[in-house]
């Protein structure tokens, strides 16, 4: 069964329903990310059924691309089981292995694991049959594949990035905070500001490539101020753990 026929199951629930209660997902993934070791013959993730009904899973990995569905495009992985039922209360191990395609051995590579639940209908007859809405969850995270022997430590990697404030690289109106990975490893940023004379500016969170880079535009901020700012940031770890950190430029 493909994730793109429970999708066509989750649109037709929808059409003709004209109310809907709120609900929230009750299959959960354990953890926040995933790390796959290249010398791993596989590894396992843990979903849990936190709810009060069964629920129908499907599990398949992408990797970011939204213009291809996961089915036309083969994957270096594979999941098992792909589509499974998760009973109340219980609990459900993925089990994710390599198909040892080529895949960069200088850096490490992202894709993202998904997992979609699709509610059970309610009985018929009941009340809360007549008017519903079925919805389906998507839960998503990322998965990273990391060869053996990279250089330095993934979760010291957001404190090797440098920043620098620039204009835009498009247009060259906006203010840019720049910031570079020098490193093998993915490294996302949950939260970066800047001090500029008692003032804060913000911009949003954002993931950059190893040995990459990013330009996190500032909002509010419109021109490049004359002394080093001051630049806090957060960055997540393996343990899916944020990581404060703090840069001046020119302090490197």
């Amino acid at each position: 069964m493909k994730h793109g026929f429970l999708k066509r199951i989750v649109m037709a629930c929808a059409i003709g329903l004209t109310a809907a209660t709120l609900a929230n997902a009750s299959v959960v993934i354990t953890g926040t990310r995933v790390i796959y070791p290249a010398n791993a013959r596989e590894v396992t993730v843990k979903l849990n059924n936190n709810g009060a009904a069964p629920a129908l899973v499907q599990a398949w990995i992408d990797d970011g691309d939204a213009s291809f569905d996961a089915q036309q495009r083969p994957m270096p992985f594979t999941i098992t089981p792909p589509v499974f039922r998760v009973d109340p209360a219980k609990g459900q191990a993925l089990r994710v292995t390599y198909t040892k395609e080529p895949l960069p051995s200088d850096r490490e590579s992202v894709y993202w694991l998904n997992v979609l639940e699709i509610p059970p209908k309610p009985q018929a007859g009941g009340e809360e049959s007549k008017n519903y809405l079925q919805m389906a969850f998507r839960s998503r995270i990322k998965l990273f594949f990391r060869p053996a022997g990279l250089e330095g430590d993934a979760n010291q990697a957001g404190g090797k990035l440098t920043w620098s404030l620039a204009r835009a690289s498009g247009d060259g109106k906006g203010i840019v905070l720049l910031a570079k990975n020098p490193t093998p490893y993915h490294v996302t940023v949950v939260q970066v500001r800047v001090e500029v004379k008692g003032k804060t500016y913000e911009a949003d969170a954002e993931m950059i490539a190893p040995r990459g880079q990013h330009e996190f535009v500032l909002k509010g901020l419109s021109e490049l101020p004359q002394e080093p700012p001051r630049i806090q940031f957060e960055t997540i770890n393996d343990y899916g753990t944020t990581v404060p950190g703090a840069f001046t430029p020119g302090s490197r």
